[in-house]
């Protein structure tokens, strides 16, 4: 019963429009009062939900995002992308992938990247006479490649859900080679969608222009080595990754690339404080969410519910699938996070899947959530900077959608995609 009046109370106020983190936070304090315990404990929980060291790189890495996204390093990144990849088919698509899978290596996040990528190149793509459902549909489909390439804040959160046993660097590491299979797939569906359009090609730009371009983009690639190979060599810990990211970022925007200014500066710091008070509000308001769910018994049924179903693996993991496509379509990713990873990961271990993989299955599938109605937020993002309406989005978008749901099946079945790296540099 408990449960019941958790969810149903969250569905009403979902429904009415109220903001996702007052949902989860005053549905847990319904479930809390039909409990008969004191409302302290929801402040307690949500306390206990902020009160982790570890969390200190979230906003460290949401504002070294904010600093490389406005200190030049993204319009360096999509002239390199399209020296290198504007001559195929689907020309400034294929840049459009590319530029996401770099940036998503600076910014970590799904929306970002929508906002920067898809502000210089979905206007250049309807200039060039590609239609607009098909620019927004390769932006916010690659949008979500920042969500596997390091560093992302997601999986910190990930990391903190599962307890002990989880390595945020070997997360890191595992993410890569499926964002880089995500990318191609991707690519794949991008091309296939302008030959079927008759999208004309541009001639090759040159090997020296690709050799200035990188040279060019290079201080902001660096970042991305920086982090990971601090972190996996033992040099500093991911929260002073993220410290070191913001440093580097400054003396980049500042000092190299000269393109932050006294303003600006403080338009990033104003930005960035927006977005960690609303992650970590969320995070906040899920961990009571959680313990609640937790107190109900509600992992145990979901086991319970799954394992009276099918003992069959490759059964089990698809409805573990299936179950996080759908959540995700309805609900923000860092508070489903908190919440899923009890419930689905004991589940997914018994089956013999490895945390580190789970976690990088876990954030693919929420990563559709973000480019899915009705929640979307990147998908929502993405038709605004397009000028597009999203039933128009909705009709053809289903090739990228294969991309995503084909990369998602081989980490779930395929454990080298996500372990091999992490193996291969321990």
């Amino acid at each position: 019963m408990t449960l019941t009046v958790l969810l149903v109370t969250f569905a009403v106020l979902l429904l009415i429009g109220m903001p996702i983190s007052f949902c989860l936070a005053l549905s847990s304090l319904a479930a809390i009062f039909f409990l008969d315990l004191s409302p302290l404990v929801v402040l307690q929980r949500i306390f206990a939900g902020v009160n982790v060291f570890a969390l200190i790189a979230i906003p460290f890495f949401i504002y070294s995002g904010e600093i490389m996204l406005h200190g030049g390093a993204s319009e360096r990144m999509v002239r390199f992308a399209r020296a290198l990849v504007g001559h195929w088919r689907g020309g400034l698509g294929q840049v459009n992938v590319l530029t996401s899978l770099l940036f998503g290596g600076i910014s970590g996040s799904a929306i970002a990247g929508v906002s920067a990528v898809g502000g210089v190149l979905i206007p250049k793509m309807k200039e060039q006479g590609y239609d607009a459902d098909y620019a927004v549909n390769v932006t916010v489909s690659a949008s979500t490649l920042g969500l596997m390439i390091p560093p992302s804040h997601n999986m910190i959160i990930y990391a903190i859900a599962a307890g002990g046993g989880v390595s945020v660097g070997t997360l890191f590491l595992g993410g890569i080679l499926p964002g880089f299979v995500t990318a191609a797939l991707l690519m794949v569906a991008a091309y296939a969608v302008a030959r079927k359009r008759g999208y004309a090609t541009t001639a090759f730009e040159g090997w020296a222009m690709i050799g200035d371009s990188l040279l060019a983009a290079t201080p902001g690639l660096l970042m991305i080595l920086i982090i990971v190979g601090g972190i996996r060599l033992g040099i500093f810990t991911p929260t002073e990754a993220s410290a070191i990211a913001v440093v580097y970022g400054l003396a980049i925007g500042f000092w190299v690339y000269r393109e932050l200014g006294i303003k600006s500066f403080w338009k990033i710091t104003s930005n960035a404080t927006r977005t960690v008070a609303s992650v970590l509000f969320l995070i906040a308001a899920a961990s009571a969410f959680g313990w609640v769910l937790a107190v109900s018994d509600a992992p145990a049924a979901v086991a319970e519910f799954m394992s009276s179903v099918t003992d069959n693996k490759i059964v089990a993991l698809l409805m573990i699938n299936a179950a996080l496509l759908i959540l995700g379509a309805v609900m923000d990713m860092a508070p489903l996070i908190i919440i899923a990873t009890p419930i689905f990961l004991p589940i997914a271990q018994h089956f013999g899947m490895d945390p580190h993989q789970f976690g990088v299955m876990l954030i693919m599938n929420l990563g559709v959530g973000l480019i899915t109605p009705p929640v979307g937020t990147a998908l929502f993002v993405g038709c605004a900077v397009g000028e597009t309406k999203m039933e128009a989005i909705m009709r053809t978008i289903w090739p990228f959608y294969l991309a995503h749901l084909g990369a998602i099946l081989l980490v779930t079945f395929v454990p080298g995609f996500t372990l091999w790296i992490p193996e291969m540099l321990s």
